[in-house]
């Protein structure tokens, strides 16, 4: 992410993840803060998560796929058959699903509880009230140790907010997006 961001000449950005995007989103910004105008983060990794379960994903297997999938949101429809293929040729191809599985269990090894103080940009959390991956209390636990966060939790909303209510999601978006800009207007 920093090589991206230095390499598209960016000032400041606004760091966005979803789950273990989050968790990515979190690193950059603590590694980089004067880089970071905003932070938003939905389902995030970072204190606590249960992404697998009990089983990994099944190569080959595309009903367990799609019920995976489905099982991410509180209302499975939401889990499209574009999406399920787009999991699905994930998890089938070796080196992503490789890279993917390594990242997670980097992120499970790296609790950010004792650093996330440390994060000075606005925070905008969304979480899912029924999300299973990183339950609601873990975005009031973000909301509580980083300072200047403000916290919405969606109620029949599971994993990805921005999928499954999305014109919500936008709209505390885009009110959280002009309240930093009016706060720190561009010279």
């Amino acid at each position: 992410m920093a090589e991206f961001v230095d390499y598209k000449g960016y000032d400041k950005v606004h760091a966005l993840g979803n789950s273990l995007g989050g968790h990515i989103a979190l690193l950059y910004t603590l590694a980089h803060p004067e880089k970071v105008k905003s932070v938003i983060l939905t389902g995030s990794s970072g204190l606590f998560e249960s992404a697998m379960g009990s089983s990994f994903p099944k190569r080959g297997d595309y009903e367990f796929i799609q019920r995976k999938t489905a099982a991410t949101f509180y209302d499975p429809t939401v889990a499209s058959k574009e999406l399920v293929d787009e999991v699905f040729d994930i998890v089938n191809d070796r080196n992503k699903a490789i890279r993917i599985i390594a990242t997670a269990k980097s992120a499970l090894r790296h609790n950010l509880a004792d650093t996330l103080h440390r994060i000075k940009a606005p925070t905008l959390l969304v979480w899912g009230k029924d999300d299973t991956v990183t339950p609601a209390f873990v975005g009031e636990k973000f909301h509580e140790l980083i300072p200047n966060s403000r916290l919405y939790i969606l109620d029949r909303c599971g994993h990805a907010p921005m999928m499954a209510h999305p014109l919500q999601f936008n709209e505390y978006l885009e009110e959280f997006l002009q309240d930093v800009v009016a706060a720190n207007p561009i010279s």
